[in-house]
């Protein structure tokens, strides 16, 4: 969707070296900043990616100077970058930082930090191209969106283009995301939009469209003939830690499914895109969220499992239960565990089942995608197999950690009488590139510069996504509040996440 009566001109996409313009960071103070852009946008300059004159001007509640401010930057990109400082790429690229200081919705502050931008143009000629970055709270998107809008409707002077990257979450339901949505198309054009999800900056999920299309032994192999089932899990080891305010309303099905693992869904499942450009791959993938098949209350209960978890043990250490997380509500419902069945009604995958599954407290932290291949016929091999069907090929698309890929085959062991065995083929990423991987903040950055939106979110997949996770959240708050918790720290989840699998006569994987 475009807006009519967008304030912003239309930013030029090219593949060339992106234009000299000055970032503005709403949220500079925030851990957001601190422990990821700043590392990647120096990271960035280390490498000499950034355009040429590139201005940071960085914005938030606290009162510093340019030079508290720089010297701050550079206590936390020595903390967190993935390189160590180079003493004169700083100095270059801290020159570049600049600071002012205000409240989000604050008409004061808005006019105080535009009456800086207007002089950090001027002064470093970077020709009016501005990237707005929101790293700041969801509760204050829209009045910092209403904010820009009334400062670009005074007049910025100058020509160029203007973009805004919005962190996650896109809103906290369908109705939340619309109004989102409507805020910010009031002032950027879709085009200029860019809605951030850090996974899909990361290097494996990034390398699924060129291991699915530029293979030609995978597509024809890639569809409900051959396919059995697919799982996706993303498993995390940690609890809430000093979140739980926020995640107790939030809660593992808007915190993880809703963004992260739908995405990983659309990428696994879409067609090949007429281009591998922002617009073609992004409408194959809402083609996507669009043939998944809606829940009725009524089959909530049997396609999905929800869980929350008590005391137990991780890793070797005794860790609490939920409820006793800080910030956590005695009695809380929230999930810290979901798991959903889900199928696409197309061509391509009709009857085949989409495992999901996500929790925290898990016996460790992994993300993975798994396609179970349909067993080849047992006629030759029955003499010496004792289960009633030949293991499955599986291909296993690790994102984290130990990012690869792996496929599993049969294999026979040396000796006789003839007996099989499980082996794998493994691509490890570590081991096959030398060259350190950029972070997934550099990348995304990177892209937003060059106008390049492949990799981030489009108003209607936002959309397509909540009206999937509403029906689940309908379905769920018709049933009767569920006896929580009901899994323990360090195991798998609840026993009704394995219920839902192996009433189809599946089984999750072991990670």
């Amino acid at each position: 969707m475009t807006a009519q009566a967008s304030t912003f001109a239309a930013a030029p996409v090219s593949d060339s070296a992106p234009h000299p313009c000055t970032i503005v960071i709403f949220g500079a103070s925030g851990d957001l900043t601190a422990r990821m852009l700043l590392p990647a946008l120096y990271n960035l300059a280390l490498d000499r990616r950034l355009p040429p004159r590139l201005s940071i001007l960085c914005y938030a509640r606290t009162k510093w100077t340019d030079e508290a401010f720089r010297e701050e930057a550079r206590k936390n990109v020595e903390k967190h970058s993935r390189r160590p400082i180079d003493p004169d790429v700083w100095d270059s690229f801290a020159a570049g930082i600049f600071y002012s200081y205000g409240g989000y919705d604050d008409p004061e502050g808005h006019d105080r930090l535009n009456e800086r931008l207007r002089e950090v143009e001027a002064e470093r000629d970077t020709g009016g191209n501005r990237l707005y970055y929101l790293a700041v709270p969801p509760t204050t998107f829209i009045g910092i969106i209403e904010q820009l809008g009334r400062a670009q409707a005074q007049g910025k002077g100058g020509e160029g283009w203007s973009r805004v990257i919005v962190e996650k979450p896109f809103g906290v339901d369908l109705a939340s995301a619309r109004e989102l949505n409507r805020a910010v198309h009031s002032v950027f054009d879709e085009d200029d939009v860019y809605r951030i999800d850090h996974y899909l900056g990361k290097e494996t999920v990034q390398n699924i469209l060129v291991f699915r299309f530029a293979n030609g032994i995978m597509e024809p192999i890639w569809n409900r003939r051959y396919v059995d089932h697919v799982q996706i899990t993303v498993s995390e080891s940690l609890g809430v830690g000093s979140r739980g305010s926020y995640y107790n309303g939030s809660g593992a099905l808007r915190d993880m499914l809703q963004n992260h693992i739908m995405q990983l869904l659309s990428l696994v499942a879409m067609e090949p895109p007429l281009a591998i450009d922002g617009r073609s791959v992004r409408n194959e993938k809402v083609k996507v969220l669009n043939a998944v098949r809606l829940f009725e209350d009524d089959e909530v209960a049997m396609a999905t499992a929800r869980g929350q978890y008590g005391p137990g043990w991780v890793a070797g250490e005794e860790v609490p239960a939920y409820h006793e997380e800080e910030g956590v509500p005695g009695g809380s419902q929230t999930e810290t565990f979901a798991a959903l069945r889900l199928f696409l009604d197309s061509w391509r995958w009709a009857g085949v089942p989409f495992y999901l599954r996500t929790g925290k407290r898990l016996p460790k932290r992994s993300t993975e995608i798994a396609v179970s291949f349909k067993p080849a016929p047992q006629l030759l091999f029955h003499d010496f197999v004792e289960k009633p069907h030949l293991e499955p090929n599986v291909l296993s698309i690790r994102i984290q950690p130990n990012e690869g890929i792996s496929l599993k085959f049969l294999t026979k062991v040396p000796g006789s009488p003839p007996r099989m065995r499980p082996a794998a083929m493994d691509f490890l990423y570590g081991a096959s590139f030398v060259a350190q991987a950029p972070s997934a903040y550099e990348t995304l950055i990177m892209d937003a510069l060059q106008g390049d939106a492949t990799l981030f979110t489009r108003s209607d997949e936002v959309e397509a996504a909540w009206t999937i996770m509403e029906r689940v959240l309908s379905g769920w708050s018709s049933m009767p509040p569920l006896e929580l918790p009901n899994y323990e720290a360090g195991t798998w989840g609840p026993a009704a996440a394995d219920e839902l699998i192996e009433r189809d006569g599946r089984q999750w994987r072991r990670l």
